[in-house]
C-alpha cells in the first residue's frame, strides 16, 4: 500500500487539530480531502509528508513509518506540493523543476544523464517544455501551478500531496490542473491526495473522499455515497441537493444560496 495512516493526531497548543485520522490508499487513487476551513484537511497532509509530528498514531509509506525515514528517503517516494509555495521571482521553470532532483542528486554527486531526463519528462509532461526559460514573475496562474507540480514529478515520487492546489486560479485554470492530476494518476500511477474546498471538483475527479470536520473524520468512501449521506449539507451548513446531470456522471452539488443555514445568515 503506497500510503497509509493510522489514528493520526495532531495538537496545536492545546487544540487538538487532528484527531484519530485514517486512511489507506491503492497505487494510482485519487484521494480528496475535504471540509469547512480549519477542519484539519492542511494537518493532515503535513503528517503524511513528515513535516509535523503526531501525537499519536502514525503515518506510513510501503508500511515503512514516516517518522522513520529521513526528509531525502521521503522525498524519494512522496512530493508535497503546500498552498502557497515560494521562489524567487527571477527563477526560470527549468531551474525550479530541477530543484526537483534534490533527493536523488546529493550534495557531492553532479547530475546525470537520468536526471536531465526525470527534468524533460517532468516539463513535457506539464506541457512547459517550450517555456522551461521563462522567469516565474512572467507566468500566468495556471502556468505557475503547473510549474510547481512539474517540480514535485521530478522527484519521480510516485506519491503526490496537494494542498488547494486549485486555489487563486480562474475556472479555466482549475479545469487544467484537475485535468493534469487525474491524467498523471490514470497514464502514470501515480497516488494522490489532495486537499480541496470546491465539492463538485473533488467530486468529479476522486476515487474515495475524506470528509474531515474540526479534526475528525466524518465520512471516507466513494463520491456517489457522499452525496447519497446528507453531510455535505450538515457539515458545511448549508440548504443544497445533489443533481444528476447525466447518466454515469458524477452528481453535482447544487447549493440554494438564498437558504444559508449559517448561524449569522
Amino acid at each position: 500500500m503506497p500510503l497509509s495512516c493510522s489514528q493520526l493526531s495532531v495538537f496545536y497548543g492545546r487544540r487538538k487539530a487532528l484527531d484519530g485520522f485514517r486512511l489507506s490508499l491503492n497505487k494510482g487513487e485519487i484521494r480528496a480531502l475535504i471540509g469547512p476551513n480549519g477542519s484539519g484537511k492542511s494537518t493532515a497532509l503535513q503528517a503524511m509528508a513528515g513535516l509535523i509530528d503526531p501525537a499519536e498514531g502514525h503515518a506510513a509509506i510501503e508500511d515503512v513509518p514516516v517518522a522513520s525515514m529521513s526528509r531525502r528517503a521521503i522525498a524519494r517516494k512522496l512530493a508535497f506540493l503546500p498552498q502557497q509555495p515560494s521562489a524567487p521571482d527571477e527563477m526560470t521553470i527549468a531551474q525550479l523543476v530541477r530543484q526537483g532532483r534534490f533527493a536523488h542528486v546529493g550534495l557531492f554527486r553532479s547530475y546525470s544523464r537520468k536526471d536531465e531526463a526525470a527534468v524533460e519528462w517532468a516539463l513535457e509532461s506539464t506541457g512547459l517544455t517550450s517555456l522551461a526559460d521563462r522567469t516565474l514573475q512572467q507566468l500566468s496562474g495556471g502556468e505557475r501551478q503547473r510549474a510547481w507540480i512539474s517540480a514535485a514529478l521530478a522527484q519521480e515520487a510516485g506519491i503526490l500531496l496537494l494542498d488547494e492546489p486549485t486555489s487563486f486560479l480562474d475556472i479555466g485554470y482549475q479545469v487544467e490542473v484537475l485535468d493534469f492530476v487525474h491524467r498523471l494518476s490514470r497514464e502514470r500511477g501515480v497516488t494522490i491526495v489532495m486537499a480541496i474546498h470546491d465539492i463538485n471538483q473533488a467530486i468529479a475527479v476522486s476515487d474515495r473522499i475524506s470528509l474531515l470536520e474540526k479534526g475528525e473524520l466524518r465520512f471516507d468512501g466513494e463520491p456517489r455515497a457522499l452525496a447519497q449521506s446528507g453531510l455535505i449539507e450538515k457539515t458545511f451548513r448549508v440548504k443544497g441537493r445533489f443533481v444528476e446531470v447525466a447518466p454515469n456522471k458524477p452528481p453535482h452539488f447544487d447549493v440554494e444560496l438564498t437558504r444559508l443555514l449559517r448561524p449569522d445568515a
